[in-house]
């Protein structure tokens, strides 16, 4: 086995045994010095990240998993780095791969399989409704925790709203065997139709150990897909077929969708009604995601400091995209709302301008006036990124910007496009 890196990972956590490893990252089993919760640590280096062109991939996955807190979705606890290396602290599934699980038994039963199966498309579901794409969904991306509860992993793939054109997704991605048809014809595709289809691919391999579609030439695999060629083992229950048919379907118009799936007999199947319940049911206080400290210590580290150590790699897209124009900013306050949004109607309201709290991008304004409307989200503890918006459709000169950001020095962390 190879042996683990020496001491701790930034003072916080003592690494274990290697869980498995990439062309970009390795995965350790660690525990935390705090409180002994084990955790599994992702390190990856920053440099041949970079080199290979992963950041976008490395933005996706962190920035996916922050917003999706769901109890079969690995969770990530926080974000650490170096100047050399990036760590990702995440939820360590303890009973590893359901693939390896599958390999050994050659298949489930359909009890197994449709437990397994409910599991995911739960998760998927809640993905979708919170406007993100797995789409690399694959037995290798499900993992079980110490209970044998599923875990959707490995989202660096995944699309997320802002890909989004004319509502379709454009980019040819995932593994061909488990890819629906639509996604390699360059002609737009919607991403929870394509994770239905890889969801009817993943329930034929629980139920018969081996792939629908399966060929060494892709051409010949996707003539097969299009032709819908390929044949139930026996031993499949006809209700169990129904469903696959309809999800490998190649028309994406006829495909079943996953709400669809949810509502068939053989899915809510010996399941409580109230596992099947959308995703805005469950558990609201649930654990919530931290760019920052794990546990109760003081925050020390954020993922800011990511932002300012890297010297190539820009993960700013973890947090906010680059204004488009001059009427609108960014910054991160480590005030509360209440004295950010009242600091700002000070400094707007001395050069002749309303503030308002709102949503950025509605169009909000005080008659007569140039209005600077300002919205605040938590994305830490302690840790605000706030939005200043010009509504009234005329300049908003720097030289204001620099006057407002004189005005906050003494709550601002950080100006967006700015080092810390």
């Amino acid at each position: 086995m190879e042996p683990t890196p020496a001491g701790l990972i930034l003072g916080k956590y003592k690494l274990g045994r290697l869980l498995g490893r990439g062309s970009f990252a390795k995965v350790y089993q660690a525990h935390s010095i705090t409180d002994g919760t084990a955790v599994a640590v992702k390190i990856m280096d920053k440099a041949r990240s970079v080199e290979a062109g992963m950041e976008s991939r490395i933005v996706r996955e962190v920035t996916a998993m922050r917003s999706l807190q769901h109890p079969n979705i690995l969770k990530i606890y926080e974000i650490m780095a170096t100047k050399s290396k990036i760590y990702l602290i995440i939820e360590l599934a303890k009973g590893g791969e359901l693939f390896t699980k599958i390999s050994r038994r050659g298949r489930l039963t359909e009890a197994a399989a449709r437990r397994y199966f409910q599991q995911l498309v739960s998760a998927l579901l809640f993905c979708h409704q919170n406007g993100v794409a797995h789409r690399d969904m694959k037995p290798q991306n499900l993992l079980l925790d110490q209970d044998g509860n599923l875990k959707v992993s490995d989202f660096g793939l995944s699309a997320l709203p802002d890909q989004l054109k004319n509502g379709l997704l454009h980019t040819a991605c995932g593994t061909p065997a488990y890819t629906a048809p639509e996604v390699v014809s360059r002609k737009g595709y919607d991403g929870a139709k394509a994770d239905a289809w890889s969801c009817g691919v993943i329930l034929f391999v629980f139920l018969s150990g081996f792939l629908p579609f399966d060929d060494s030439n892709l051409v010949t695999m996707y003539r097969k897909i299009h032709r819908r060629d390929y044949q139930f083992p026996s031993w499949i229950s006809r209700p169990a077929r129904s469903v696959i048919s309809q999800l490998l379907d190649p028309n994406p118009n006829k495909r079943m969708s996953i709400e669809a799936l949810m509502e068939s007999a053989w899915f809510k199947k010996s399941t409580p009604a109230k596992k099947l319940e959308h995703a805005s049911s469950f558990d609201s206080d649930m654990e919530s995601m931290k760019v920052c400290e794990y546990g109760s210590a003081p925050l020390t580290m954020n993922a800011f400091d990511i932002i300012s150590m890297s010297s190539g790699l820009d993960l700013s897209g973890l947090f906010f995209e680059a204004a488009a124009n001059k009427k609108e900013k960014r910054f991160m306050s480590r005030a509360s709302a209440e004295i950010t949004v009242e600091k700002m109607r000070e400094v707007g309201e001395k050069l002749g301008y309303g503030v308002e709290r709102g949503k950025v991008g509605s169009t909000r304004r005080e008659a007569g006036r140039v209005v600077l409307l300002v919205e605040v989200s938590e994305v830490a503890p302690s840790l605000l990124l706030v939005e200043v918006q010009v509504v009234d459709g005329g300049e908003f000169e720097e030289l204001k910007w620099e006057i407002v950001k004189a005005g906050l020095e003494d709550i601002v962390v950080s100006w967006e496009g700015s080092g810390m």
